[in-house]
């Protein structure tokens, strides 16, 4: 089984500027064409974590999905990231997996971010979804998700979990824990992409993104408050090795989640 390269995008959005923030991410991730296998995007990466969800919403045949799909064929990478989604009258946080056939995968936030009213302007997700990428297995997440361990419990069904976030400068210290810590108890690594600068709101974000090694440590990283991109390898033989000699996954405690 291959390694995997995956290239974080730390950016700011232009807030609510579909078309804006397209543009810059076409010219942020030119320069990875061929030389990675899977680009990450923040949350809400065409809008900034914008509550206007009538007003901002797509659908899956919008410029923003035709878009990721263009941009995954061209580059020949997957693309991973969250768009305010209008399907059958309800309004979404969807991340979306977009492979360079053109094959979409769907994952509703689950966790709202009440704090923000977010559960009042959108509808939760119902389905965890593990999506298959180059031989490795990926639980795709949003956000708020992360401070749910149940919900991303490792049930020996995935290899990494991708979390994009508009997660702000204020909670940083969570973040950076929260990461390591979903690292350490799945036998996983973790990708962590969050925004940087400030929203409509007035709300600054620091990035502090991050790629995290099955024992829990950073792998990867693009400096706290700083535009930049960075791509990090997945070393395959290390996961393996690691859970085949310390399988602390024996042990666990048997559940069944109620979604």
């Amino acid at each position: 089984m291959r390694d995997l390269k995956v290239t974080l995008a730390q950016t700011m959005l232009h807030w609510e500027d579909a078309a804006a923030n397209r543009c810059m991410f076409s010219e942020k991730m030119a320069a990875y064409k061929g030389t990675t296998d899977l680009i990450v995007l923040p949350e809400m990466f065409t809008t900034g974590f914008s509550m206007r969800s009538a007003e901002m919403a797509e659908t899956m045949d919008g410029a923003t999905v035709a878009w990721m799909r263009e941009q995954a064929r061209t580059l020949d990478v997957a693309l991973y990231g969250s768009v305010i989604i209008k399907d059958d009258g309800q309004y979404f946080n969807r991340g979306l997996f977009v492979e360079p056939s053109g094959k979409v995968a769907m994952y509703d936030k689950r966790h709202l971010f009440r704090f923000a009213n977010e559960n009042e302007h959108y509808s939760p997700g119902s389905e965890r979804v593990v999506v298959e990428w180059r031989g490795w297995r990926l639980l795709l997440q949003v956000c708020f998700d992360l401070r749910f361990p149940v919900f991303a419990r490792n049930l020996g069904d995935y290899d990494a979990i991708l979390y994009v976030a508009n997660w702000p400068e204020a909670r940083r210290y969570p973040w950076s824990q929260l990461l390591i810590a979903r690292a350490i108890e799945n036998q996983c690594y973790v990708v962590g992409e969050n925004r940087v600068g400030m929203d409509g709101k007035g709300i600054h974000y620091s990035g502090d993104s991050v790629v995290i090694d099955p024992r829990g440590a950073v792998i990867g990283r693009i400096e706290p408050s700083q535009e930049g991109t960075s791509t990090t390898v997945l070393d395959r033989a290390a996961l393996e090795d690691f859970r085949e000699k310390f399988p602390v996954g024996k042990d666990a405690d048997d559940f069944s989640l109620q979604l």
